[in-house]
Protein backbone atom coordinates (compact mmCIF):
# COMPACT_ATOMS: atom_id res chain seq x y z
CA UNK A 1 0.00 0.00 0.00
CA UNK A 2 1.45 3.32 -0.99
CA UNK A 3 2.02 5.93 1.67
CA UNK A 4 -0.10 9.06 1.58
CA UNK A 5 1.31 12.54 1.76
CA UNK A 6 3.14 13.19 4.95
CA UNK A 7 1.41 15.39 7.45
CA UNK A 8 3.01 18.81 7.71
CA UNK A 9 5.14 19.35 10.73
CA UNK A 10 3.53 21.48 13.37
CA UNK A 11 4.59 25.10 13.22
CA UNK A 12 7.14 26.27 15.69
CA UNK A 13 5.47 28.02 18.62
CA UNK A 14 6.93 31.18 20.04
CA UNK A 15 8.57 30.73 23.38
CA UNK A 16 6.33 31.18 26.41
CA UNK A 17 6.40 34.80 27.44
CA UNK A 18 6.50 33.85 31.11
CA UNK A 19 4.96 36.07 33.76
CA UNK A 20 3.50 39.25 32.31
CA UNK A 21 4.11 42.59 34.02
CA UNK A 22 1.11 43.94 35.86
CA UNK A 23 -0.66 46.86 34.18
CA UNK A 24 0.85 50.16 35.18
CA UNK A 25 -1.00 51.69 38.07
CA UNK A 26 -0.61 54.24 40.81
CA UNK A 27 2.68 56.10 40.81
CA UNK A 28 4.03 53.80 38.08
CA UNK A 29 1.71 55.39 35.52
CA UNK A 30 2.87 58.01 33.04
CA UNK A 31 6.44 58.28 34.23
CA UNK A 32 8.35 61.38 33.23
CA UNK A 33 10.85 60.45 30.51
CA UNK A 34 14.51 60.56 31.51
CA UNK A 35 15.54 57.52 29.46
CA UNK A 36 15.57 55.32 32.57
CA UNK A 37 12.20 54.18 33.93
CA UNK A 38 13.67 52.99 37.19
CA UNK A 39 15.24 56.37 37.83
CA UNK A 40 11.99 58.12 36.85
CA UNK A 41 10.06 56.22 39.52
CA UNK A 42 12.88 56.66 42.03
CA UNK A 43 12.87 60.42 41.51
CA UNK A 44 9.06 60.69 41.60
CA UNK A 45 8.91 58.85 44.92
CA UNK A 46 11.72 60.92 46.37
CA UNK A 47 9.87 64.16 45.68
CA UNK A 48 6.44 63.01 46.85
CA UNK A 49 7.97 61.67 50.06
CA UNK A 50 8.96 65.25 50.79
CA UNK A 51 5.27 65.73 51.60
CA UNK A 52 5.50 63.00 54.25
CA UNK A 53 4.08 60.00 52.39
CA UNK A 54 5.17 56.45 53.26
CA UNK A 55 5.78 53.59 50.83
CA UNK A 56 2.61 51.93 52.14
CA UNK A 57 0.55 54.97 51.13
CA UNK A 58 2.24 55.26 47.75
CA UNK A 59 1.46 51.64 46.86
CA UNK A 60 -2.30 52.26 46.92
CA UNK A 61 -4.52 53.09 43.91
CA UNK A 62 -4.11 56.79 43.21
CA UNK A 63 -7.32 58.80 42.86
CA UNK A 64 -6.97 62.26 41.36
CA UNK A 65 -9.34 64.96 42.59
CA UNK A 66 -9.85 67.86 40.19
CA UNK A 67 -10.07 70.97 42.35
CA UNK A 68 -11.95 73.84 40.70
CA UNK A 69 -12.20 76.02 43.77
CA UNK A 70 -11.63 79.73 43.11
CA UNK A 71 -12.36 83.01 44.85
CA UNK A 72 -13.94 84.06 41.55
CA UNK A 73 -16.36 81.12 41.68
CA UNK A 74 -18.93 81.18 44.51
CA UNK A 75 -20.72 78.28 42.81
CA UNK A 76 -17.72 76.22 43.95
CA UNK A 77 -17.43 77.89 47.35
CA UNK A 78 -17.85 74.57 49.14
CA UNK A 79 -15.00 72.91 47.21
CA UNK A 80 -12.67 72.68 50.26
CA UNK A 81 -15.28 70.77 52.28
CA UNK A 82 -16.08 68.49 49.34
CA UNK A 83 -12.41 67.72 48.75
CA UNK A 84 -11.93 66.71 52.38
CA UNK A 85 -14.96 64.42 52.20
CA UNK A 86 -13.76 62.87 48.94
CA UNK A 87 -10.34 62.26 50.46
CA UNK A 88 -11.98 60.57 53.44
CA UNK A 89 -13.95 58.30 51.14
CA UNK A 90 -10.88 57.44 49.08
CA UNK A 91 -8.83 56.54 52.15
CA UNK A 92 -11.64 54.52 53.75
CA UNK A 93 -11.74 52.47 50.54
CA UNK A 94 -7.98 51.93 50.50
CA UNK A 95 -6.93 54.51 47.93
CA UNK A 96 -4.55 57.45 47.94
CA UNK A 97 -6.25 60.81 47.18
CA UNK A 98 -4.29 63.41 45.22
CA UNK A 99 -5.84 66.85 44.71
CA UNK A 100 -4.79 68.87 41.68
CA UNK A 101 -6.01 72.25 40.40
CA UNK A 102 -7.59 73.00 37.04
CA UNK A 103 -9.26 76.02 35.51
CA UNK A 104 -12.41 77.26 37.21
CA UNK A 105 -15.03 79.19 35.23
CA UNK A 106 -17.89 81.17 36.72
CA UNK A 107 -20.74 82.39 34.54
CA UNK A 108 -20.66 85.97 35.83
CA UNK A 109 -16.89 86.39 36.07
CA UNK A 110 -15.63 85.19 32.66
CA UNK A 111 -15.21 87.61 29.77
CA UNK A 112 -16.19 87.65 27.01
CA UNK A 113 -18.28 84.66 28.10
CA UNK A 114 -17.79 81.42 30.01
CA UNK A 115 -18.60 79.42 26.88
CA UNK A 116 -15.51 80.89 25.20
CA UNK A 117 -13.41 79.19 27.91
CA UNK A 118 -15.28 75.88 28.26
CA UNK A 119 -13.15 74.08 25.68
CA UNK A 120 -9.96 75.44 27.26
CA UNK A 121 -11.06 74.05 30.63
CA UNK A 122 -11.83 70.71 28.99
CA UNK A 123 -8.33 70.62 27.48
CA UNK A 124 -6.78 71.53 30.84
CA UNK A 125 -8.77 68.76 32.54
CA UNK A 126 -7.88 66.17 29.89
CA UNK A 127 -4.18 66.97 29.84
CA UNK A 128 -3.82 67.04 33.63
CA UNK A 129 -5.54 63.64 33.85
CA UNK A 130 -3.20 62.29 31.19
CA UNK A 131 -0.04 63.94 32.56
CA UNK A 132 -0.30 62.94 36.22
CA UNK A 133 -0.37 59.41 37.66
CA UNK A 134 -3.90 58.43 38.66
CA UNK A 135 -6.01 55.29 38.40
CA UNK A 136 -9.31 57.17 38.52
CA UNK A 137 -10.41 60.78 38.81
CA UNK A 138 -13.09 62.61 40.77
CA UNK A 139 -14.35 65.68 38.90
CA UNK A 140 -15.68 68.42 41.20
CA UNK A 141 -17.77 70.99 39.38
CA UNK A 142 -21.09 72.75 39.44
CA UNK A 143 -21.21 76.09 37.64
CA UNK A 144 -22.67 76.06 34.14
CA UNK A 145 -19.61 75.28 32.00
CA UNK A 146 -17.49 73.40 34.54
CA UNK A 147 -19.42 70.11 34.54
CA UNK A 148 -19.56 69.81 30.73
CA UNK A 149 -15.89 70.85 30.46
CA UNK A 150 -14.90 68.18 32.96
CA UNK A 151 -16.98 65.46 31.32
CA UNK A 152 -15.59 66.40 27.91
CA UNK A 153 -12.01 66.29 29.17
CA UNK A 154 -12.46 63.06 31.10
CA UNK A 155 -14.21 61.43 28.14
CA UNK A 156 -11.18 62.20 25.96
CA UNK A 157 -8.72 61.02 28.63
CA UNK A 158 -10.53 57.69 28.94
CA UNK A 159 -9.79 56.80 32.59
CA UNK A 160 -12.33 55.75 35.21
CA UNK A 161 -14.02 59.03 36.14
CA UNK A 162 -16.85 60.08 38.43
CA UNK A 163 -18.55 63.48 38.68
CA UNK A 164 -19.21 65.24 41.99
CA UNK A 165 -21.62 68.16 41.72
CA UNK A 166 -21.00 71.11 44.05
CA UNK A 167 -24.75 71.53 44.64
CA UNK A 168 -27.29 74.33 44.53
CA UNK A 169 -27.50 77.41 46.76
CA UNK A 170 -30.23 77.91 49.31
CA UNK A 171 -33.14 80.24 48.59
CA UNK A 172 -33.53 83.65 50.21
CA UNK A 173 -36.49 85.85 51.13
CA UNK A 174 -37.38 89.37 50.07
CA UNK A 175 -40.31 91.20 51.69
CA UNK A 176 -42.05 87.94 52.48
CA UNK A 177 -41.40 86.36 49.06
CA UNK A 178 -39.11 83.38 48.52
CA UNK A 179 -36.43 84.21 45.92
CA UNK A 180 -33.47 82.50 44.31
CA UNK A 181 -30.96 83.00 41.54
CA UNK A 182 -31.27 83.46 38.81
CA UNK A 183 -34.82 83.38 37.40
CA UNK A 184 -35.82 85.82 40.14
CA UNK A 185 -32.78 87.98 39.27
CA UNK A 186 -34.18 88.40 35.78
CA UNK A 187 -37.74 88.90 37.02
CA UNK A 188 -36.78 91.69 39.42
CA UNK A 189 -34.50 93.36 36.89
CA UNK A 190 -37.35 93.25 34.37
CA UNK A 191 -39.59 94.95 36.93
CA UNK A 192 -36.91 97.61 37.49
CA UNK A 193 -36.62 98.26 33.75
CA UNK A 194 -40.38 98.57 33.55
CA UNK A 195 -40.39 101.16 36.35
CA UNK A 196 -42.36 98.91 38.73
CA UNK A 197 -39.69 98.99 41.48
CA UNK A 198 -37.01 101.52 42.35
CA UNK A 199 -33.22 101.27 42.71
CA UNK A 200 -33.45 100.83 46.48
CA UNK A 201 -35.57 97.71 46.12
CA UNK A 202 -33.20 96.25 43.55
CA UNK A 203 -30.37 96.81 46.07
CA UNK A 204 -32.40 95.14 48.82
CA UNK A 205 -33.32 92.07 46.75
CA UNK A 206 -29.74 91.83 45.49
CA UNK A 207 -28.72 90.82 49.02
CA UNK A 208 -31.24 87.96 49.11
CA UNK A 209 -31.12 86.34 45.68
CA UNK A 210 -28.01 84.25 46.47
CA UNK A 211 -28.42 83.04 50.04
CA UNK A 212 -25.37 80.75 50.17
CA UNK A 213 -22.55 79.37 48.07
CA UNK A 214 -23.62 76.94 45.37
CA UNK A 215 -25.17 76.99 41.93
CA UNK A 216 -28.44 78.61 40.85
CA UNK A 217 -31.40 77.26 42.79
CA UNK A 218 -33.65 76.97 39.71
CA UNK A 219 -33.46 74.75 36.62
CA UNK A 220 -30.75 76.80 34.96
CA UNK A 221 -27.79 75.31 33.16
CA UNK A 222 -25.99 74.32 36.37
CA UNK A 223 -28.95 72.34 37.73
CA UNK A 224 -29.62 70.97 34.25
CA UNK A 225 -26.07 69.62 33.94
CA UNK A 226 -26.26 68.17 37.45
CA UNK A 227 -29.39 66.22 36.47
CA UNK A 228 -27.86 65.24 33.12
CA UNK A 229 -24.69 63.98 34.82
CA UNK A 230 -26.76 61.67 37.01
CA UNK A 231 -28.90 60.59 34.04
CA UNK A 232 -25.71 59.71 32.15
CA UNK A 233 -24.71 57.45 35.05
CA UNK A 234 -21.71 59.65 35.90
CA UNK A 235 -22.60 60.51 39.53
CA UNK A 236 -23.44 58.51 42.60
CA UNK A 237 -27.21 57.87 42.78
CA UNK A 238 -28.81 60.96 44.29
CA UNK A 239 -25.80 63.08 43.40
CA UNK A 240 -27.65 65.78 41.44
CA UNK A 241 -29.92 67.43 43.96
CA UNK A 242 -28.45 67.93 47.49
CA UNK A 243 -27.84 71.64 48.13
CA UNK A 244 -24.23 72.76 48.48
CA UNK A 245 -24.25 73.48 52.22
CA UNK A 246 -26.03 70.32 53.42
CA UNK A 247 -24.74 67.20 55.14
CA UNK A 248 -26.33 65.19 52.30
CA UNK A 249 -23.91 66.84 49.86
CA UNK A 250 -20.91 65.98 52.07
CA UNK A 251 -22.05 62.36 52.36
CA UNK A 252 -22.36 62.11 48.58
CA UNK A 253 -18.79 63.44 48.36
CA UNK A 254 -17.49 60.73 50.70
CA UNK A 255 -19.35 58.03 48.74
CA UNK A 256 -17.93 59.46 45.51
CA UNK A 257 -14.37 59.08 46.79
CA UNK A 258 -14.95 55.49 47.86
CA UNK A 259 -16.59 54.61 44.54
CA UNK A 260 -13.68 56.10 42.60
CA UNK A 261 -11.38 53.55 44.26
CA UNK A 262 -13.71 50.71 43.30
CA UNK A 263 -13.89 51.96 39.71
CA UNK A 264 -10.09 52.01 39.57
CA UNK A 265 -9.90 48.43 40.80
CA UNK A 266 -12.61 47.27 38.38
CA UNK A 267 -11.22 49.19 35.40
CA UNK A 268 -14.61 50.83 34.87
CA UNK A 269 -13.54 53.42 32.30
CA UNK A 270 -15.73 56.32 31.25
CA UNK A 271 -16.32 54.96 27.75
CA UNK A 272 -18.31 52.04 29.20
CA UNK A 273 -20.72 54.53 30.78
CA UNK A 274 -21.01 57.18 28.07
CA UNK A 275 -22.88 55.00 25.58
CA UNK A 276 -25.70 55.82 23.13
CA UNK A 277 -28.17 54.46 25.70
CA UNK A 278 -26.80 56.85 28.33
CA UNK A 279 -27.11 59.83 26.00
CA UNK A 280 -30.70 58.91 25.14
CA UNK A 281 -31.50 58.81 28.87
CA UNK A 282 -29.85 62.19 29.30
CA UNK A 283 -31.94 63.68 26.49
CA UNK A 284 -35.12 62.30 28.07
CA UNK A 285 -34.18 63.90 31.38
CA UNK A 286 -33.23 67.20 29.72
CA UNK A 287 -36.70 67.35 28.18
CA UNK A 288 -38.59 66.16 31.28
CA UNK A 289 -36.99 68.70 33.64
CA UNK A 290 -37.66 71.65 31.33
CA UNK A 291 -33.89 71.98 31.29
CA UNK A 292 -31.67 74.69 29.91
CA UNK A 293 -31.29 74.94 26.15
CA UNK A 294 -27.55 74.94 26.85
CA UNK A 295 -27.90 71.29 27.83
CA UNK A 296 -28.25 70.13 24.23
CA UNK A 297 -25.07 72.01 23.22
CA UNK A 298 -23.09 70.44 26.06
CA UNK A 299 -24.48 66.95 25.46
CA UNK A 300 -23.51 67.17 21.80
CA UNK A 301 -19.98 68.14 22.82
CA UNK A 302 -19.61 65.36 25.40
CA UNK A 303 -20.99 62.77 22.97
CA UNK A 304 -18.61 63.95 20.27
CA UNK A 305 -15.65 63.19 22.56
CA UNK A 306 -16.55 59.48 22.57
CA UNK A 307 -17.57 59.24 18.93
CA UNK A 308 -21.34 59.40 19.41
CA UNK A 309 -23.83 61.80 17.89
CA UNK A 310 -26.53 63.78 19.69
CA UNK A 311 -28.52 65.31 16.87
CA UNK A 312 -31.44 67.69 16.78
CA UNK A 313 -33.68 65.21 14.96
CA UNK A 314 -33.39 62.83 17.91
CA UNK A 315 -34.03 65.63 20.39
CA UNK A 316 -37.22 66.67 18.62
CA UNK A 317 -38.43 63.08 18.22
CA UNK A 318 -37.96 62.37 21.92
CA UNK A 319 -39.46 65.73 22.80
CA UNK A 320 -42.78 64.89 21.19
CA UNK A 321 -43.25 61.96 23.56
CA UNK A 322 -41.48 63.16 26.74
CA UNK A 323 -43.53 65.57 28.87
CA UNK A 324 -42.15 68.14 31.31
CA UNK A 325 -42.68 66.65 34.77
CA UNK A 326 -40.54 68.79 37.07
CA UNK A 327 -42.29 71.78 38.63
CA UNK A 328 -39.22 74.02 38.94
CA UNK A 329 -38.61 77.59 37.88
CA UNK A 330 -38.52 78.88 35.18
CA UNK A 331 -41.00 76.32 33.78
CA UNK A 332 -42.69 75.77 37.16
CA UNK A 333 -42.69 77.17 40.70
CA UNK A 334 -40.29 75.25 42.95
CA UNK A 335 -36.52 75.34 43.61
CA UNK A 336 -33.76 72.72 43.68
CA UNK A 337 -33.90 72.22 47.45
CA UNK A 338 -37.59 71.29 47.02
CA UNK A 339 -36.61 68.78 44.32
CA UNK A 340 -34.11 67.23 46.73
CA UNK A 341 -36.71 66.94 49.49
CA UNK A 342 -39.05 65.27 46.97
CA UNK A 343 -36.52 62.50 46.35
CA UNK A 344 -34.41 64.08 43.64
CA UNK A 345 -33.60 62.27 40.45
CA UNK A 346 -34.86 58.91 41.67
CA UNK A 347 -38.39 60.37 41.84
CA UNK A 348 -38.12 61.76 38.32
CA UNK A 349 -36.52 58.65 36.83
CA UNK A 350 -39.21 56.49 38.40
CA UNK A 351 -41.85 58.44 36.46
CA UNK A 352 -39.80 58.24 33.25
CA UNK A 353 -39.00 54.54 33.67
CA UNK A 354 -41.05 53.26 30.69
CA UNK A 355 -39.14 55.67 28.40
CA UNK A 356 -35.62 54.96 29.67
CA UNK A 357 -32.82 52.65 28.57
CA UNK A 358 -32.60 50.78 31.86
CA UNK A 359 -29.61 48.63 30.88
CA UNK A 360 -27.29 51.66 30.71
CA UNK A 361 -24.30 51.19 33.04
CA UNK A 362 -23.54 53.68 35.84
CA UNK A 363 -20.42 54.50 37.88
CA UNK A 364 -21.58 52.06 40.56
CA UNK A 365 -21.08 49.15 38.16
CA UNK A 366 -24.83 48.57 38.24
CA UNK A 367 -27.35 49.50 35.56
CA UNK A 368 -29.77 52.39 35.79
CA UNK A 369 -32.61 49.90 36.19
CA UNK A 370 -30.87 48.21 39.09
CA UNK A 371 -30.26 51.55 40.77
CA UNK A 372 -33.92 52.46 40.42
CA UNK A 373 -34.90 49.20 42.09
CA UNK A 374 -32.51 49.93 44.94
CA UNK A 375 -34.00 53.43 45.34
CA UNK A 376 -37.32 51.99 46.48
CA UNK A 377 -40.92 52.95 45.76
CA UNK A 378 -40.85 56.68 46.53
CA UNK A 379 -43.28 58.73 48.60
CA UNK A 380 -45.96 61.41 48.14
CA UNK A 381 -44.64 64.78 46.94
CA UNK A 382 -45.73 67.65 44.68
CA UNK A 383 -42.56 68.66 42.83
CA UNK A 384 -42.37 65.86 40.27
CA UNK A 385 -45.62 65.32 38.39
CA UNK A 386 -46.91 62.01 37.04
CA UNK A 387 -46.88 61.46 33.27
CA UNK A 388 -50.66 61.79 33.14
CA UNK A 389 -50.51 65.20 34.88
CA UNK A 390 -47.49 66.97 33.34
CA UNK A 391 -46.36 70.57 33.63
CA UNK A 392 -46.20 70.64 29.84
CA UNK A 393 -47.41 67.87 27.50
CA UNK A 394 -44.24 67.77 25.37
CA UNK A 395 -40.56 68.17 26.19
CA UNK A 396 -39.25 71.53 27.29
CA UNK A 397 -37.57 72.18 23.93
CA UNK A 398 -38.57 72.08 20.30
CA UNK A 399 -36.29 72.07 17.27
CA UNK A 400 -37.11 74.57 14.51
CA UNK A 401 -35.96 74.56 10.90
CA UNK A 402 -36.56 76.74 7.87
CA UNK A 403 -34.77 79.10 5.54
CA UNK A 404 -33.62 81.17 8.52
CA UNK A 405 -32.08 78.16 10.27
CA UNK A 406 -31.15 75.44 7.75
CA UNK A 407 -29.06 73.67 10.40
CA UNK A 408 -31.72 74.04 13.07
CA UNK A 409 -32.63 76.30 15.98
CA UNK A 410 -34.00 75.75 19.49
CA UNK A 411 -36.93 77.20 21.41
CA UNK A 412 -37.68 76.46 25.06
CA UNK A 413 -41.39 76.03 24.56
CA UNK A 414 -42.13 75.24 28.20
CA UNK A 415 -40.95 78.76 29.18
CA UNK A 416 -42.55 80.60 26.25
CA UNK A 417 -45.80 82.53 25.93
CA UNK A 418 -48.41 80.25 24.35
CA UNK A 419 -49.92 83.22 22.50
CA UNK A 420 -46.66 83.82 20.60
CA UNK A 421 -45.87 80.25 19.60
CA UNK A 422 -47.61 80.83 16.25
CA UNK A 423 -46.62 84.32 15.20
CA UNK A 424 -45.72 86.46 12.22
CA UNK A 425 -44.13 89.85 12.69
CA UNK A 426 -41.87 92.56 11.34
CA UNK A 427 -38.14 92.19 12.00
CA UNK A 428 -36.43 94.77 14.20
CA UNK A 429 -32.75 94.04 13.63
CA UNK A 430 -29.71 94.62 15.83
CA UNK A 431 -26.47 93.94 13.97
CA UNK A 432 -24.46 93.05 17.09
CA UNK A 433 -24.35 93.50 20.86
CA UNK A 434 -23.03 97.06 20.62
CA UNK A 435 -25.85 98.06 18.28
CA UNK A 436 -28.40 96.56 20.65
CA UNK A 437 -26.92 98.31 23.69
CA UNK A 438 -27.06 101.67 21.86
CA UNK A 439 -30.65 101.42 20.61
CA UNK A 440 -32.71 98.96 22.68
CA UNK A 441 -33.83 101.55 25.24
CA UNK A 442 -34.21 104.59 22.99
CA UNK A 443 -37.63 106.17 22.96
CA UNK A 444 -37.43 106.59 19.18
CA UNK A 445 -36.80 102.86 18.53
CA UNK A 446 -39.36 101.79 15.91
CA UNK A 447 -40.79 98.73 17.64
CA UNK A 448 -44.15 97.29 18.72
CA UNK A 449 -45.12 94.24 20.74
CA UNK A 450 -46.04 92.43 17.51
CA UNK A 451 -42.54 92.74 16.05
CA UNK A 452 -39.73 90.17 16.11
CA UNK A 453 -36.41 91.24 17.61
CA UNK A 454 -33.38 89.85 15.75
CA UNK A 455 -29.85 89.94 17.15
CA UNK A 456 -26.89 88.93 14.96
CA UNK A 457 -23.23 88.14 15.62
CA UNK A 458 -23.59 86.32 18.95
CA UNK A 459 -22.96 82.77 17.74
CA UNK A 460 -19.91 80.59 18.46
CA UNK A 461 -17.58 82.79 16.36
CA UNK A 462 -19.54 86.02 16.31
CA UNK A 463 -19.05 87.36 19.83
CA UNK A 464 -16.93 85.15 20.16
CA UNK A 465 -18.07 82.43 22.54
CA UNK A 466 -21.83 82.34 21.93
CA UNK A 467 -22.84 84.51 24.92
CA UNK A 468 -26.14 84.22 26.76
CA UNK A 469 -27.33 87.43 25.11
CA UNK A 470 -30.15 85.64 23.30
CA UNK A 471 -32.33 86.75 26.20
CA UNK A 472 -32.76 90.12 24.47
CA UNK A 473 -34.34 92.58 26.91
CA UNK A 474 -37.81 93.91 26.24
CA UNK A 475 -37.25 97.39 24.76
CA UNK A 476 -37.70 99.97 27.51
CA UNK A 477 -40.64 101.72 25.82
CA UNK A 478 -42.51 98.40 25.61
CA UNK A 479 -41.56 97.27 29.12
CA UNK A 480 -42.94 100.48 30.57
CA UNK A 481 -46.14 99.91 28.60
CA UNK A 482 -46.58 96.53 30.32
CA UNK A 483 -45.26 94.20 27.60
CA UNK A 484 -43.88 91.03 29.24
CA UNK A 485 -42.82 89.01 26.20
CA UNK A 486 -41.96 89.44 22.54
CA UNK A 487 -40.57 87.00 19.95
CA UNK A 488 -36.77 87.17 19.90
CA UNK A 489 -34.34 85.41 17.54
CA UNK A 490 -30.54 85.07 17.62
CA UNK A 491 -27.65 82.73 16.93
CA UNK A 492 -26.63 82.92 20.59
CA UNK A 493 -27.65 81.21 23.80
CA UNK A 494 -29.67 82.20 26.84
CA UNK A 495 -29.39 81.21 30.46
CA UNK A 496 -31.47 78.24 31.55
CA UNK A 497 -32.88 80.55 34.21
CA UNK A 498 -34.43 82.79 31.53
CA UNK A 499 -37.92 82.65 30.06
CA UNK A 500 -39.81 83.98 27.08
CA UNK A 501 -40.59 83.21 23.43
CA UNK A 502 -36.97 83.12 22.34
CA UNK A 503 -35.45 81.30 19.36
CA UNK A 504 -31.81 80.41 19.94
CA UNK A 505 -28.80 78.61 18.40
CA UNK A 506 -29.76 79.60 14.84
CA UNK A 507 -27.41 77.52 12.66
CA UNK A 508 -25.36 78.40 10.68
CA UNK A 509 -24.60 81.55 12.64
CA UNK A 510 -24.51 84.97 11.04
CA UNK A 511 -20.72 85.35 11.50
CA UNK A 512 -20.05 82.48 9.08
CA UNK A 513 -22.58 83.62 6.48
CA UNK A 514 -25.74 81.97 7.73
CA UNK A 515 -29.07 83.39 6.45
CA UNK A 516 -29.55 85.27 9.73
CA UNK A 517 -26.87 87.69 8.52
CA UNK A 518 -29.15 88.82 5.69
CA UNK A 519 -32.24 89.75 7.74
CA UNK A 520 -33.18 93.42 7.29
CA UNK A 521 -35.39 95.79 9.24
CA UNK A 522 -38.96 95.43 8.06
CA UNK A 523 -38.63 91.85 6.76
CA UNK A 524 -41.43 89.55 7.82
CA UNK A 525 -40.59 86.49 9.94
CA UNK A 526 -42.93 83.61 10.70
CA UNK A 527 -42.58 81.36 13.76
CA UNK A 528 -44.61 78.15 14.01
CA UNK A 529 -43.68 75.90 16.91
CA UNK A 530 -46.47 73.48 15.96
CA UNK A 531 -44.91 73.02 12.51
CA UNK A 532 -41.37 73.36 13.90
CA UNK A 533 -40.61 76.19 11.47
CA UNK A 534 -38.79 79.51 11.54
CA UNK A 535 -38.83 81.31 8.19
CA UNK A 536 -37.79 84.62 6.72
CA UNK A 537 -40.60 85.56 4.34
CA UNK A 538 -38.48 86.47 1.33
CA UNK A 539 -38.02 84.41 -1.81
CA UNK A 540 -35.10 82.01 -2.24
CA UNK A 541 -33.89 84.17 -5.11
CA UNK A 542 -33.94 87.33 -2.99
CA UNK A 543 -32.11 85.60 -0.14
CA UNK A 544 -29.47 84.23 -2.53
CA UNK A 545 -29.02 87.69 -4.06
CA UNK A 546 -28.52 89.26 -0.63
CA UNK A 547 -25.92 86.64 0.27
CA UNK A 548 -24.11 87.26 -3.01
CA UNK A 549 -24.13 91.05 -2.65
CA UNK A 550 -23.34 91.12 1.07
CA UNK A 551 -20.82 88.36 1.79
CA UNK A 552 -19.71 87.90 5.39
CA UNK A 553 -16.07 88.05 6.46
CA UNK A 554 -15.52 85.53 9.25
CA UNK A 555 -13.81 86.90 12.39
CA UNK A 556 -10.12 86.24 12.90
CA UNK A 557 -7.50 86.83 15.58
CA UNK A 558 -3.76 87.37 15.45
CA UNK A 559 -2.60 85.17 18.29
CA UNK A 560 -3.30 83.11 21.37
CA UNK A 561 -6.30 81.13 22.46
CA UNK A 562 -8.71 83.38 20.55
CA UNK A 563 -6.92 82.48 17.29
CA UNK A 564 -7.13 78.76 18.09
CA UNK A 565 -10.79 79.17 19.02
CA UNK A 566 -11.83 81.01 15.86
CA UNK A 567 -9.94 78.64 13.58
CA UNK A 568 -11.35 75.41 15.00
CA UNK A 569 -14.67 75.97 16.77
CA UNK A 570 -17.73 74.14 15.44
CA UNK A 571 -21.35 75.26 15.24
CA UNK A 572 -24.01 74.83 17.91
CA UNK A 573 -25.38 71.57 16.48
CA UNK A 574 -21.94 69.98 17.07
CA UNK A 575 -21.60 71.28 20.58
CA UNK A 576 -19.38 74.34 19.90
CA UNK A 577 -16.41 72.04 20.49
CA UNK A 578 -13.08 72.29 18.67
CA UNK A 579 -12.93 70.14 15.56
CA UNK A 580 -9.64 68.49 16.58
CA UNK A 581 -11.00 67.34 19.96
CA UNK A 582 -13.83 65.19 18.64
CA UNK A 583 -13.35 61.44 18.41
CA UNK A 584 -13.87 59.37 15.28
CA UNK A 585 -17.47 58.13 15.00
CA UNK A 586 -18.01 54.99 17.06
CA UNK A 587 -19.67 51.98 15.47
CA UNK A 588 -22.98 50.94 16.97
CA UNK A 589 -23.17 47.47 18.56
CA UNK A 590 -24.71 46.13 15.35
CA UNK A 591 -22.10 47.75 13.17
CA UNK A 592 -24.59 50.31 11.86
CA UNK A 593 -23.89 54.02 12.01
CA UNK A 594 -25.41 55.84 14.96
Amino acid sequence: MSKGPEAPEPPLLPPSPGPQPAPEQGLHKGLTSYGDRGFSLFLRKAFIKGAGYTDAALDRPVIGIADTGSDYNPCHGNAPQLIEAVKRGVMLAGGLPMRFPTLSIHESFAAPTSMFLRNLMSMDTEEMIRAQPMDAVVLIGGCDKTVPAQLMGAASAGLPAIQLITGSMLTGHHRGERVGACTDCRRYWGRFRAGEIDAQETADVNNQLVASVGTCSVMGTASTMACIAEALGMTMPGGASPPAVTADRIRIAEQTGAQAVQMARDGLVIGRILTPAAFENALRVLLAIGGSTNGIVHLAAIAGRVGHAVDLHTLDRLGRETPVLLDLKPSGQHYMEDFHKAGGMATLLRELKPLLQLDALTVTGRTLGEELERAGPGYPQDVVRSRDRPIYPQGGMAVLRGNLAPGGAIIKQSAADARLMEHEGRAVVFENLEDMALRIDRDDLDVTADDVLVLKQIGPKGAPGMPEAGYIPIPMKLARAGVKDIVRISDGRMSGTAFGTIVLHVTPESAVGGPLAQVRNGDRIRLSVARREINLLVSDAELALRMQNHPVAEPTAERGYRKLYLQTVLQADQGVDFDFLRAAPAASPKGDPD
